[in-house]
């Protein structure tokens, strides 16, 4: 029986020993093959590199507009992440508190806004948005972030406005708190680990996307992170070494935040599956 356990055991450190492998060997490889050049990494992308040569990150830096476009990606994604988080709780909040059919047919309406897929309207979506001139506008794209993450971000935050009483809220408007107040002081905190939750999620979406700022912003002075890395591609050729680095530089502002926020993103995570 011992036997049995103990060869489960290393069975189980032998299988998540090798999933971590999987998972971090690519981020591994994209770290060795940033410090090469083009010729070393088509030769050999699984060696090492001979030196570690920063040539590759100036040039990243330079051609990517890097500051620019970390500020535009930064703005949106904060912007956007707050306006869904604020307002859907708001949206959820008002659909559990007035139980009206209008309400129920809305909630089911924004729910099942979900089930349609981004490519079946991104077109139409484009050209009615050109044909209106707010195309290449950075607060197009989070007005678009919102009405994207909104039907998702209510759909979680209504499950959890129906666990908290409502008698929280009459006690807090009897001593005088308007509906508002009594919102962002005692359902808004109480919220906070499903907030962190879409937060988790709309961050990780909104930073990485690159399919509608593609679509949305044309100009290279509101490009996005994403969006740059593109520029190492050419018709016929890619510029390995850069892009590389460009990739590295794009996703590690998002880690650095991981790395630092962990704790309140597990303790969020684990409040919220808990509830």
């Amino acid at each position: 029986m011992k036997r049995w356990k103990a060869s489960m055991e290393w069975s189980k450190f032998i299988v998540l020993l090798v999933g971590l492998v999987a998972f971090v060997f690519p981020f591994i490889l994209l770290i060795v093959n940033s410090f090469k050049e083009n010729k070393a990494i088509t030769a050999s992308p699984l060696s090492l590199p001979d030196s570690f040569n920063l040539a590759n990150y100036e040039s990243a830096f330079t051609k990517m507009n890097y500051v620019s476009a970390f500020t535009n990606t930064v703005i949106i994604t904060v912007l956007s992440v707050l306006l869904i988080s604020v307002l859907a709780a708001m949206t959820a909040h008002f659909f559990v508190r007035n139980q009206s059919k209008f309400n129920q047919y809305t909630f089911f309406l924004m729910v099942a806004a979900m089930i349609i897929p981004f490519q079946a309207i991104m077109i139409p979506l484009v050209k009615v948005y050109g044909n209106l001139h707010l195309l290449d506008n950075k607060w197009t794209l989070i007005y678009m972030y919102l009405g994207f993450g909104s039907p998702l971000a209510v759909f979680i935050y209504h499950g959890f406005v129906k666990s908290i009483p409502a008698e929280l809220e009459e006690a807090a408007m009897i001593d005088g708190c308007t509906r508002t107040q009594t919102f962002f002081r005692i359902v808004f905190p109480v919220l906070a680990p499903t907030s962190v939750t879409i937060a988790i999620l709309n961050v990780l979406w909104i930073w990485n996307d690159f399919l509608l700022p593609s679509l949305v912003l044309t100009s290279s002075e509101q490009r996005t992170l994403p969006l740059s890395t593109f520029y190492f591609y050419g018709t016929y050729t890619v510029d390995y070494g850069p892009l590389m680095a460009g990739l590295l530089l794009t996703i590690l502002p998002i880690l650095v935040v991981y790395l630092f926020a962990q704790k309140f993103i597990i303790q969020g995570v684990m409040q919220g599956s808990i509830k």
